[in-house]
């Protein structure tokens, strides 16, 4: 379970930080083809999305390298399955739903994520 859990949550990590990276440092204009969302979506929001994705890549992988607090890591799993509904909803109500893929696929992750940290943390 140990490397399981370390394979999936860095993995995860990567995909957080490289995401919410795009959407703390770049402009709405630089994001709209990517992110067509952004458009109808307050670009404090976005910011705030980001930073919470940065903090829950951070937030899996600090707590149980350093082992103090590692059940943080479950709770920042939780926190990025979270963000993952609230984007398939948004996307759903946007009509686009062939779009939400990757959100499953997002959300399954770090639902493994949080079950790997429970059963090893």
């Amino acid at each position: 379970m140990n490397v399981a859990f370390w394979i999936v949550a860095v993995l995860l990590a990567v995909f957080y930080l490289y995401a919410g990276g795009k959407k703390v440092a770049q402009s709405r204009e630089r994001l709209q083809p990517m992110m067509g969302w952004v458009d109808r979506v307050p670009m404090p929001l976005v910011r705030f999305i980001g930073t919470a994705e940065i903090l829950g890549a951070v937030g899996m992988i600090l707590p149980p390298l350093t082992g103090i607090a590692p059940w943080l890591a479950v709770a920042a799993a939780i926190g990025l399955v979270l963000i993952q509904v609230g984007g398939i909803v948004v996307h759903v109500s946007r009509g686009e739903t062939r779009q939400i893929g990757l959100n499953i696929v997002l959300l399954a992750t770090a639902v493994a994520v949080a079950w790997l940290g429970t059963t090893w943390l």
